[in-house]
This record gives C-alpha cells, sequence and structure tokens, in this order.
C-alpha cells in the first residue's frame, strides 16, 4: 500500500494541480497562497528554535492553539508554524495566533513538493495532531531525522480495521513518531498494536482548552437586543441539521412564543442555502454577517455566519445543542467541551463517533444531554425553556466536568518538553 502511494504521488504533479485549481474555483483554496500547498512560502524562516505543528482542520486547530498557549509560557523564545489544509482554519489562526507563530497551507502530499516545505523551514520538532499520517511527508521528517510527536492521537475503528490489512506499511509510517501521546487507552492499545511500543495515554488536551474568546462590546450588544426572550443555540451545524432547528424551533413557538433560535454553521460559506432553508419553511431570518447585524424582535432564526464568534454565543445562549450529530453526512460529533467551559447545557444527537470518549464521559456524569430523534430534541429543549432548575443543573454539571480535567495538558506539555530538551532538537 505504501509502495503504490508512493509511485503515484511521484508522478501526481499534473493530477495535483487539476486538484487545486478544482479546489480553488469551488472556494476551498485561498488564490493568494496557492503556492504554499506546492510547498513554497514568502514568509522567512524565523532564527531559533521553531516547532512545527501540523492541524488539518478548525478542531485540530483549536488544539494546537492550547499547545502554543502553554509552551510560550514555558519557552518564551520558541516560534512555531501552523500549518492546515482548510480556509476555515487559516482564518481562525490568522485572528488568534500569536506573534511568534506563522501560518501556511499544509503542502499536498508530492515527494518534491514536501522536501521543499522542509528545507525552507527546518522545523527542530513537529507537532502533528490527531490523527492525519501522509506518507511522503512523514517518510521525509525521518530522512531529516527531524523529532516528531503525534499528539492527542485517535484511531477510528474503520482506520484501526483498514491498517490491520497493510501492517508493515502502518508500521513504517508510524516509525517516524518518537512517541504518541493517545486520547484514550483503546487509541493506546490501537497504536501498539500497529506496532508503535512508545504510545501512551495522555487525554484529550481539548479539555485543557481556555476559553473562547468574546467582544465584550458585542456580548453586551446581542444581550440588549434581546431583551428577556428566550433563546437556544444549535453550534456548528452541518447540511440537514439547520432544518432540523426549523421544525423544532416552529414546535417550540407554541409554547415559547417569543423564542429566537441561534444556528451557528460550521462552515459559513453555506448561508446562502440556510437562509433559503428557514424562509422555505416560513420563517423570518436575519444573517449577522461581518456588520454584525442585530436579530430583529420578529426574527426567528439567527444565522451567525461569522467566523471566531463561537464564544460569543455559548455566553448568550443557556441552551447548546452541538452539531454534526444529526447531520445528512452520518455525523461524528463536535467538541463539547467549550460550551461546557461557558456554562451551557449540552445537548448532542446520536452520531458522535468521532469524539466518543468525550461523550461517554460526559454521558457517565449527566454533564450532556444525548436525543436520539427529533421527538427527543424538542421534548429536551422545552424542558429547558420551561424549567429553570433543570437547565442550571445540566449546565453545572457540564461546568464541573470540564473544569475537572483541565491539568490534562500540563502533562502532554512535559512529554514534549523532554523531547525539547534533547540535545538532537538543536537551534538555526
Amino acid at each position: 500500500m505504501l509502495h503504490l502511494y508512493k509511485f503515484f504521488t511521484a508522478i501526481s504533479g499534473p493530477i495535483l494541480l487539476l486538484l487545486l485549481k478544482m479546489r480553488l474555483n469551488a472556494g476551498k483554496e485561498d488564490a493568494a497562497r496557492l503556492q504554499e500547498r506546492q510547498g513554497r512560502s514568502i514568509q522567512k524562516r524565523p532564527t531559533g528554535q521553531l516547532i512545527w505543528i501540523h492541524a488539518a482542520s478548525v478542531g485540530e486547530a483549536q488544539s494546537a492553539l492550547i499547545l502554543i498557549e502553554q509552551l510560550n509560557n514555558d519557552n518564551p523564545s520558541l516560534h512555531f508554524l501552523i500549518t492546515s489544509g482548510t480556509v476555515t482554519s487559516a482564518n481562525l489562526m490568522q485572528k488568534r495566533l500569536p506573534k511568534n507563530a506563522t501560518h501556511q497551507f499544509y503542502p499536498l502530499d508530492h515527494p518534491k513538493w514536501v522536501k521543499d516545505f522542509l528545507n525552507h523551514w527546518q522545523p527542530n520538532l513537529a507537532l502533528w495532531m490527531e490523527s492525519e499520517l501522509w506518507p511522503n511527508m512523514l517518510a521525509n521528517l525521518k530522512v531529516q531525522k527531524i523529532p516528531a510527536i503525534l499528539v492527542n492521537a485517535r484511531l477510528s475503528d474503520r482506520s484501526f480495521k483498514r491498517w490491520k490489512l497493510a501492517p508493515c506499511s502502518i508500521k513504517k509510517i508510524l516509525s517516524t513518531f518518537d512517541l504518541i501521546l493517545a486520547q484514550t487507552n483503546l487509541d493506546t492499545d490501537r497504536y501498539q498494536k500497529l506496532g508503535h511500543l512508545n504510545t501512551k495515554t495522555s487525554g484529550n488536551i481539548k479539555y485543557s482548552a481556555s476559553l473562547l474568546p468574546v467582544a465584550q462590546q458585542d456580548l453586551e450588544d446581542l444581550s440588549k437586543s434581546l431583551g428577556n426572550r428566550k433563546n437556544w443555540l444549535y453550534a456548528s451545524t452541518h447540511d440537514g441539521e439547520e432544518e432540523l432547528a426549523c421544525r423544532v424551533h416552529i414546535d417550540l413557538k407554541e409554547n415559547h412564543p417569543d423564542l429566537l433560535t441561534i444556528i451557528v454553521p460550521r462552515h459559513p460559506e453555506r448561508r446562502d442555502e440556510i437562509e433559503k432553508t428557514c424562509k422555505v419553511m416560513g420563517l423570518k431570518t436575519k444573517r449577522r454577517s461581518d456588520q454584525k447585524y442585530l436579530p430583529d424582535s420578529d426574527t426567528d432564526i439567527y444565522i451567525a455566519d461569522t467566523l471566531g464568534e463561537l464564544g460569543l454565543f455559548y455566553r448568550l445562549s443557556p441552551i447548546a445543542m452541538i452539531g454534526r450529530s444529526f447531520s445528512r453526512d452520518g455525523g461524528g460529533g463536535h467538541n463539547p467541551i467549550e460550551a461546557g467551559q461557558l456554562n451551557c447545557a449540552v445537548l448532542t444527537g446520536p452520531n458522535v463517533q468521532y469524539q466518543k470518549e468525550i461523550f461517554t464521559n460526559m454521558s457517565a456524569v449527566d454533564a450532556v444531554s444525548q436525543v436520539n430523534s427529533e421527538d427527543a430534541l424538542l421534548e429536551k429543549l422545552d424542558n429547558f425553556l420551561s424549567d429553570q432548575d433543570a437547565l442550571h443543573h445540566a449546565a453545572s454539571n457540564a461546568l464541573n466536568y470540564t473544569k475537572s480535567k483541565k491539568t490534562i495538558v500540563d502533562n502532554v506539555i512535559n512529554d514534549i518538553q523532554l523531547i525539547l530538551n534533547k540535545e538532537k532538537v538543536g537551534t538555526i
């Protein structure tokens, strides 16, 4: 499998260029930075120690921010390079990275492109987040003897079964990593069975995230606009979930006529599609947009089509339904920890396979309410909107649970620091 992959990528330059063009036409690439996807950069490498953190998309990027904050506290002279593969994650990084960090788009896994990338940046240590494994890049890391750690690692049932079919290939790929820090004992066991014995359970560092930021004036403006209106939030929605939110909103209005439903789509570029869905169902909508428009008194659905404002809406709403758990793509779930940290009563649908460990642990202490059908969601929301004691109890459980997990990142940082301090991690 690995040999076939290398053969394909070695001859795939024109194919990958066509892929980039197609993605650009679909709005999934930044035209001004397309050269970064081919391993080229106009940014200079800073002098001194450089840690490269690869975070595939938004979720991993948020975990990367946790590491950067902690490592900065202990190593103020460090520099950071952050790579990701989506425009959304790049926009998030632009807003939240410190001055000693640079974002670049991750190069596609073509042999020349990854070599050009590594030759330019020459990282002293590579930290890869969660589960994305690109063979050409990992092979070149090993050749150049760049220390690497797979952080917050996870391995789904599907990936584990697939890689068991190519044991030699996956063992070779994983050998790039000096250390694998896994989210759960199950993940640790799977990586060890695939041949990486220096794997241990560190826990999920998402628990150690700082509170999502908020512009206080925006919170005050929105709170004033809502007044005493009841509201609930559907966060990080995907296709199918906005329609569900509209149906539930219509039913809830029978008992809560002044209700406002807030939808924060995972991908704001879907705003037109979402607004059309709402209007077809006879609901009055208002987009927030970059102008930060406020909902009107008769707005049914407030579409928060902005980036980096989820912390605002978790503070505004006492109830947070976490998206991609009822979506048409089969779901998988998103991170509920940020909502719990901000004292929301947390809900989720049934399809949370990518966040299984988090939701299982939260469910065990009643820190999340899992609803397996539209009727169950409607019933739970109606209960929270009607019963302040039930709402307070659910929010307190979520808040207390997230507080109990805050120290996980300290252990992760200690392991990273050990490798960072080794003599082989030099400076330029």
